[in-house]
Parts: structure tokens; C-alpha cells; sequence
């Protein structure tokens, strides 16, 4: 009796940590990325390019090489990531509105869709939405 409530408990840990949306529901809307687009040449562009390509010391966050290396993770685990480090000359200054309107514009970069409603400004929020480089089924 003991090992099936561990089990069950364990699949409840595990089921509240598995992200259920995914970046191809429509996750930010087109006015947060616009604004992202502003907040980005402004605070990104520099060390990342003008068109996301990527620069001397900075990595690409469009395109094939950005969808290999956060597939799979979530969007919480990216604005973390971004929050914490970025820029790279002062990080951790950008607030989190900054921070989440950047993210919608590289999700819209990558040719994720918008939807109706702004992404949240809380990395715990994000972590329900997985980054999925190709589209599941069924979406």
C-alpha cells in the first residue's frame, strides 16, 4: 500500500512539472511582440544581430541552431536564462515586461504564432509552455 501512494505521488510531482502548452498554442500576442521588437534593438541587437542571426561572441536566437538548442525546454526556462544574464554588459536589468516582450519577439522570429493574450511576466508561469521546434500533431 505504501509503494502505490509513493508511485501515485510521484506521478502527480511529475505530471504538475511536464509543460502542457507549447510555443505553437499562440503563447504571446502581436502587440507584446511589437513591443519586444523595440525593447530588443535596443537591448539585444548589438551582441545578437539586427536579424537575430547571431554575432562574434553572442548566439543566434532565430533560426535552426536557437530550435536545436532549446527544443524540448520551456519557455520559463528561457526567460529565466534571459532575465538573469542578459544583456551582457549589465545583467539582470531588464524588467520582466522587457523580458517577456523580447521572448514574443523571438517566438515570433521563429515563426511561432501569436494568439489573443500576453504572455506572462513570471518564469514560473512559462515553465508550462514547451518549446517545440516542429509543430505536434494534432495543432
Amino acid at each position: 500500500m505504501k509503494l502505490s501512494r509513493l508511485t501515485l505521488a510521484a506521478a502527480c510531482v511529475l505530471a504538475a512539472q511536464t509543460p502542457t502548452k507549447s510555443v505553437w498554442d499562440g503563447v504571446y500576442s502581436s502587440d507584446q511582440s511589437k513591443r519586444g521588437q523595440s525593447a530588443y534593438a535596443s537591448q539585444c541587437a548589438s551582441c545578437h544581430g539586427a536579424e537575430l542571426t547571431g554575432g562574434e561572441s553572442a548566439p543566434p536566437l532565430a533560426g535552426a541552431e536557437f530550435l536545436s538548442n532549446w527544443n524540448g525546454l520551456t519557455v520559463g526556462d528561457l526567460f529565466d536564462r534571459t532575465r538573469s544574464s542578459m544583456p551582457a554588459n549589465k545583467p539582470g536589468s531588464m524588467t520582466r515586461e522587457m523580458t517577456s516582450d523580447i521572448i514574443a519577439f523571438i517566438l515570433s522570429a521563429n515563426q511561432f504564432p501569436a494568439g489573443k493574450t500576453e504572455m506572462a511576466h513570471a518564469g514560473e508561469m512559462l515553465k508550462d509552455i514547451r518549446i517545440d521546434a516542429q509543430k505536434p500533431e494534432g495543432k
